[in-house]
């Protein structure tokens, strides 16, 4: 069983890693001065490092199912450090975007490292466990907004990259010694072509999993359509708010940690057809006080609340319900179904930062609320839903 400070560590090491993933949402002004940067192009930075997070839950976390949990960690750790190290010295738009292409991909060690600490719960404890260590993940984006903002006004947006890299490299040296060597479930004997086949067989057999990795799509769609776009009327008149004023607003977000834990002793006690409806709803609700940003900091600061504890909510009963499908197939089944997370998270911050320039803040709160009201429509239209909602089980 796992004690509860290697559960905390596993919770630091995800955080850290996810946070490479959102460092750069404060710092696209910055790094487009400074590298003479279209506005199109400077939107792609968000884009390409999604993007790489994608392709790196595809083909690099299907492998904790065939490998050493602990030596892939610790090896993308190792080279995710590189990464880091060329957005930090990227002398060119070229090569920043090759380097948060490469952060994006290597990045999905999060997602090992989730799937890891899953396998090594009992059963009746997992979705504790899931949801102490997303709750890692929650903190690590939010405060990834806050030091990459604070850190790039005191010393410019590259020092964010190199502090990164430093922990980084730290924390592959700590790993490396307290990781236990293998996971509750045997490596699997498929080869790594049959192993990506089977995780899109896992798909076309499982409907709950098709089902939550839709949700994830949407939730995440809208979690990034608000954190894509919201330094833009930040930065500008009236506020005209600083990196670390805006990065700050992350921090109003950490309630989200709050729900990531209540999130995943609910699916132990069998009520996740519930969190999620409620959450669902909750979503869809944030974008009312959203669209009052220009006028209110209060009203954006009770948006980022209600938005965030709903998508964390969302997620943790997610990973929670489809973990338990098939423990032995573990990391397919995250990396799988995170594969539909980072195509929401690039659509809504390529969706959000050209509608913004377009048509303003209201388009962008009308495009999240309505990936948001799409999640809520999906979750009302699937089976047995007064059943399930009455009596608190199900998983749909």
């Amino acid at each position: 069983m796992l004690s509860r400070g290697v559960v905390i560590l596993f919770a630091v090491a995800c955080g850290a890693a996810v946070a490479n993933v959102y460092f750069s949402q404060p710092l696209l002004v910055t790094m487009g001065h400074d590298l003479a940067m279209s506005p199109a192009l400077v939107g792609s930075v968000v884009t390409l490092t999604h993007v790489g997070y994608g392709l790196g839950l595809f083909f690099l976390v299907p492998l904790g199912d065939m490998a050493d949990r602990r030596r892939l960690v610790v090896a993308q750790l190792l080279l995710l450090v590189v990464a880091l190290g060329v957005v930090a010295t990227a002398p060119t738009a070229a090569m920043l975007l090759a380097g948060v292409a490469a952060t994006g991909l290597l990045a999905v060690v999060t997602q090992t490292l989730v799937a890891f600490a899953a396998s090594l719960a009992p059963a009746a404890g997992r979705g504790r466990v899931v949801g102490l260590v997303t709750s890692g993940v929650v903190i690590g984006i939010l405060l990834a907004r806050t030091a990459s903002g604070l850190m790039a006004d005191l010393a410019g947006w590259r020092s964010v990259y190199v502090a990164s890299a430093s922990l980084t490299a730290l924390l592959a040296l700590v790993l490396h010694r307290v990781l236990p060597r293998h996971g509750a479930a045997p490596p699997t004997t498929l080869r790594y072509g049959q192993l990506l086949r089977s995780t899109v067989t896992l798909f076309a057999r499982e409907r709950l999993l098709r089902l939550r990795a839709l949700f994830g799509l949407l939730v995440f769609a809208a979690f990034s359509t608000l954190w894509s776009s919201v330094a833009l009327p930040l930065s500008e008149a009236p506020y005209s708010l600083s990196h670390s004023e805006i990065g700050a607003f992350g921090l109003v977000g950490v309630v989200g940690a709050l729900a990531a834990s209540v999130a995943g002793r609910l699916n132990d006690r069998g009520l996740s057809r519930r969190t999620t409806g409620i959450a669902l709803a909750l979503l869809t609700l944030s974008w009312l006080p959203l669209a009052f940003t220009r006028s209110s900091l209060w009203a954006l600061a009770a948006g980022v609340i209600l938005l965030d504890l709903a998508v964390q909510a969302v997620h943790v009963t997610n990973q929670t319900l489809i973990y338990a499908l098939h423990p032995a197939a573990g990391s397919r089944l995250i990396g799988g179904y995170m594969v539909f997370y980072s195509v929401g998270s690039a659509t809504g911050a390529l969706a959000a930062t050209s509608l913004y320039a377009a048509a303003g803040w209201p388009a962008v709160c009308i495009l999240g609320a309505t990936f948001s009201a799409l999640g809520l429509a999906l979750w009302v239209s699937t089976g047995e839903r007064k059943k399930q909602w009455w009596s608190g089980q199900g998983c749909g």
